[in-house]
């Protein structure tokens, strides 16, 4: 060519050249992206090679566990409180009980009227219904001596007249507390239950002689229920037993 460039030489030189910057300007610049990767990626590599300065940037704090004592005192002051709260609550405007409640809490830190009254719940729909089946083991466990006496004597009588109770227990639509006290480490509190029931007492033959099989019933009963909370081991037993049931005035 003597020396000289031809045209398509040059223009083919022109074109390269012309790649060659506008690759370098666009892989010579970082985006945000990339400088946050690129610093994602020191800090990694930072914290592998010291781990006892990890995390710098980003630190999750463990809960830390306070001491004995103040986490007691903190924690007791606080249920106590509330479960002074839920005594006033539970008394209504009546002061006697809420001075009994009161009276117990004092001896039982651990007694809250909520908890109580929820197992009564369940007690009462427990008791009724073993009573209706004649179900004496179940009674004896829920029933102080006397109680349970009574409702064994019941139950004979009903067997003697070869009667037999048909009981469906609908719910129970109130429950509240009408009386406590504390009487020589004895803790004792009444209950007034509103429930609804079907009940009908048969004879020998299938005949209705009490009750209606298919139509509700509400019922009302007073119930007194105790636990000995005079000692330590006393309190470690959360049990407590119907010991006195009445009608309502």
């Amino acid at each position: 060519m003597d020396g000289q460039i031809d045209l398509i030489t040059l223009i083919a030189l022109i074109v390269a050249l012309v790649v060659i910057v506008k690759l370098r300007g666009v892989l010579g610049r970082r985006s945000d992206e990339d400088d946050a990767r690129l610093e994602r990626y020191r800090s990694e590599q930072r914290r592998a090679a010291n781990p006892a300065n990890a995390g710098d940037d980003k630190v999750v704090t463990m809960p830390q566990r306070e001491a004995p004592a103040a986490r007691a005192q903190g924690d007791g002051g606080v249920a106590v409180a509330e479960q002074r709260a839920r005594i006033r609550t539970a008394a209504g405007a009546n002061s006697e009980v809420e001075r009994g409640l009161l009276d117990i809490l004092k001896l039982d830190p651990q007694f809250d009227p909520e908890p109580f009254l929820h197992g009564a719940k369940q007690a009462y729909e427990l008791i009724v219904t073993a009573f209706a089946e004649g179900n004496r083991k179940l009674l004896k466990d829920l029933l102080s001596r006397e109680v349970f006496e009574s409702f064994q004597s019941a139950i004979v009588d009903r067997e003697n007249r070869g009667e037999q109770v048909d009981q469906s227990f609908v719910g129970i639509s109130k429950a509240d507390i009408v009386d406590a006290d504390l009487k020589d480490g004895s803790a004792q509190v009444t209950v007034r239950f509103v429930s609804q029931l079907i009940s009908a007492t048969r004879d020998r033959t299938g005949a209705v002689v009490n009750g209606d099989p298919q139509s509700i019933r509400e019922v009302t009963d007073i119930w007194m229920f105790c636990r000995d909370i005079s000692t330590v081991k006393a309190r470690a037993n959360p049990n407590w037993k119907l010991v006195a049931t009445q009608a309502p005035a």
